[in-house]
Order: C-alpha cells, then structure tokens, then sequence
C-alpha cells in the first residue's frame, strides 16, 4: 500500500514540476501539428474543387483531363462489376513483394560490402554502371527471362529499387563514427558486435530514408511493370483507358495509386516513430 502512495507521489511531484513555459512548448507543438494536417487537407480539397469548376466550365477539356465526379464515378463502377478491389489488390501485392525485398536484400549486400572492403572495392564500379543503366529498357530481357506475370513485375521493381538501397545503406554504413567502432574494437569487440552494436544502430536514420525512396521507386517499378505484361492491375488499367480513350479510367487508377503510395509512406513514417521511441 505504501508503495502505491509513493509511486502516486512521485508522478504528482513529476506533473507539478513541469514549468508553464514546456506545457506552452507542448500546445504549441501540438498545434503545429494539427495546423500542418488541416493545411494539407485544404490544399487536397482545393486543388479538387478547382478541377472540378474548370471541367464543369470548360477552362479545361474534361474528355482529356477528367473530373473528380467522373473519376468518383468510374470508381463507383469498378466496385459494382466486382473488378476494383481485384485490381487494387494484385497491384499493391507486387509493390509491396518488391519493396520488402529490395529493402532486405539491398541491405544485406550492403552489409557484405561493409564487411569485405575488398569486395566492396571490386564490386563498386560496376554498381555505379547498374544504377545509371535505363532499368526500364531490361523490361522485355526479363520478360524473356521470366516469363509473362507477377513474378516478371517483381523483378523489375527489384532492378529500379535495389541498386538504390544497396547505395544509400551502405553510404550510411561508411559515414558511421569511426571513434564509435575503434572503442569497441579496443574493448575486443568482432566485426560481428561492431556491426550489430554501433553501425545498424547509427544507420537506423539512413536505412529509413532509403525506405522512403523505395516507397516510391517500388511503384514505379511495379507500374512499369504492368505497362509491358500485365493482364491485371492498376498499371493494366491505365494502359488500357488510354488504349480506348476511356481517360477517366487512367485518372482514377492514377489518383488510387497515389493514395496507396501514401498509405505505404505512412506505414514508413509509423515504423520510423516506433524504431526512434523503442531507442529513446
């Protein structure tokens, strides 16, 4: 019993020495925050409602450019002939198969040329060729490769993405305190400790960021993808309004992929809070 009254204690004490000048550094900071979302939700609205009066009075041609009310309406369609979630769903699958391995496998290279600077000597140039070469133009080598489907979509996305990671991870892997990693060295520490101990944990920031580039270069990937072989999807869709004209058809996969990008960036950013709390 005595306890929880000292525990109780201790967080009254704890709340009633917080100054007046942090709560207003925290409402300030709160309100930012909640400015910042309000802002951004207006400017989507805005930029909307402007389409929408510009088609409706014809500043701008609706046949080309489409309108929110016809894309609304297109979706509604697509939902009711059962095909939207379909396509949604085969898309998001393979951006999110290609993001999740281009991560782990980019990383683990990088983690090999860290660990072999002789490896990493020999094998630099060649990633600095790979990663100027025009990936899209290796579409149809992979199809021949592969073969038409999912698993030739996947293998672009890996060729626009990994490169990349294998770059950035490994740039952050270098740039780490060499202090840091010669205390432990002294200290008799492996390259195996130096590398769990002080180089993953200090390239958390550049392992995230190379997330965030692969959110994008993921669906990149992916939508290329679609645009050479596909049967479904909402790449598949997108070449095939634009085949038949059917433009609204192209805005609303358009305006669906840049919300599930945006949902997978949220997912990154989400991780990144969690990964800078649990280290806190």
């Amino acid at each position: 019993m005595s306890n929880l009254i000292d525990d109780r204690v201790s967080k009254e004490t704890q709340v009633t020495n917080i100054s007046q000048e942090h709560i207003d550094y925290l409402h300030r900071v709160r309100m930012e925050k909640i400015s910042v979302r309000v802002i951004q939700i207006l400017i989507f609205g805005v930029a909307f409602l402007l389409w929408e009066i510009c088609a409706n009075t014809k500043i701008v041609d609706p046949f080309i450019t489409s309108q929110p009310s016809r894309v609304f309406n297109t979706m509604v369609r697509l939902y009711e002939d059962g095909v939207l979630f379909h396509h949604i769903g085969i898309t998001c699958w393979e951006a999110f198969v290609g993001f999740v391995l281009g991560t782990l496998v980019g990383t683990i290279i990088a983690i090999m040329l860290w660990w072999s600077e002789f490896l990493c000597k020999i094998l630099e140039p060649y990633l600095v060729i790979l990663n100027s070469l025009p990936k899209i133009a290796l579409g149809p080598v992979f199809i021949v490769w592969i073969g038409a489907g999912p698993p030739a979509i996947i293998v672009m996305t890996l060729a626009i993405s990994l490169i990349v990671t294998v770059l950035e991870v490994l740039n952050g892997f270098l740039t780490v305190d060499r202090e840091k990693i010669k205390l432990v060295q002294t200290f008799g520490g492996s390259k195996y400790q130096v590398l769990t101990k002080v180089v993953l944990p200090a390239s958390y920031p550049t392992i995230i960021n190379a997330l965030k580039i692969n959110v994008g270069l993921s669906w990149v990937g992916v939508i290329v993808g679609e645009f050479l072989v596909s049967k479904a999807g909402l790449g598949y869709l997108i070449v095939y309004g634009g085949q038949v004209f059917k433009l609204d058809l192209v805005m609303t996969s358009v305006i669906i992929l840049g919300v599930a990008a945006a949902v997978m960036y949220q997912g990154v950013v989400y991780l990144e809070k969690m990964l800078v709390k649990n280290k806190a």
